[in-house]
């Protein structure tokens, strides 16, 4: 350790009090984490990229500041998707500080890693309170049936107005309109249900039908357009 000649030749003054760290909620615990291992919880964040083309989420779970899960879902770019795959394959076994200063590819998911070690390391988790935590496999619950992410994809113009493309529900295959032109409900496709039939070996048809349901006042509507081509 090198110190300036102005420091070598000062006197010695005895701090009187050691403050550690102020303690943080982790896993239903309250803790005073003074290095890596010391950081567990569950939690979300969000990053985008530098031009805001597309947009990351990114869960992570760590348990003794190692990522045990990592769920990585990307939006709005087609080469962020394969940026995802290399993530993927990347962060799970890492400490929370070697993934912070690991290239993930993409800008938006390095930004969520950011985002997400903020929340991990203040101990502001989804997990916080939750007395042991969440298991490893935990972020798959958010995917629902057929492990497919939440997507909401609309479509509108002031001259046509808006087209539901994808919903929470499924893929949107027809909008159902009122007397007044007004969207009354709409028929989806739930695609996770459908490509688990067909996996099982069911007919694509029947998996199709089968895997169709409507919301709102579908069944009473005036018309029918299909939003991909009306």
């Amino acid at each position: 350790m090198n110190y300036s000649h102005e420091v070598e030749n000062m006197c010695v003054v005895n701090k009187g009090v050691g403050h550690g760290p102020a303690p943080i909620p982790q896993e239903g615990k309250w803790t005073e984490s003074k290095q890596i291992t010391d950081i567990y919880g569950l939690t979300h964040g969000v990053g985008w990229c530098a031009p805001q083309q597309g947009a990351c989420k990114l869960t992570l779970n760590v348990k003794g500041g190692i990522i045990e899960e990592a769920l990585v879902e990307t939006l709005g770019c087609s080469g962020m998707t394969h940026s995802a795959a290399m993530a993927a394959e990347v962060l799970p076994g890492k400490t929370i500080l070697e993934a912070l200063n690991t290239d993930l590819v993409c800008d938006a998911i390095n930004t969520a890693m950011r985002e997400l070690f903020l929340q991990i390391v203040y101990g502001r988790t989804q997990t916080a309170f939750s007395e042991d935590g969440l298991p490893i496999g935990a972020g798959l619950e958010d995917l629902g049936k057929g492990l497919r992410s939440q997507v909401g994809t609309l479509y509108s113009t002031k001259a046509k107005g808006p087209r539901y493309l994808e919903l929470a529900e499924g893929y949107i295959t027809r909008i159902g309109l009122d007397e007044e032109g007004l969207t009354c409900g709409y028929e989806f496709v739930h695609l996770g249900k459908m490509m688990e039939n067909i996996r099982k070996g069911m007919d694509a048809n029947e998996a199709l039908a089968k895997a169709k349901g409507s919301y709102g006042r579908f069944d009473e509507a005036a018309k029918y357009i299909d939003p991909r081509v009306e």
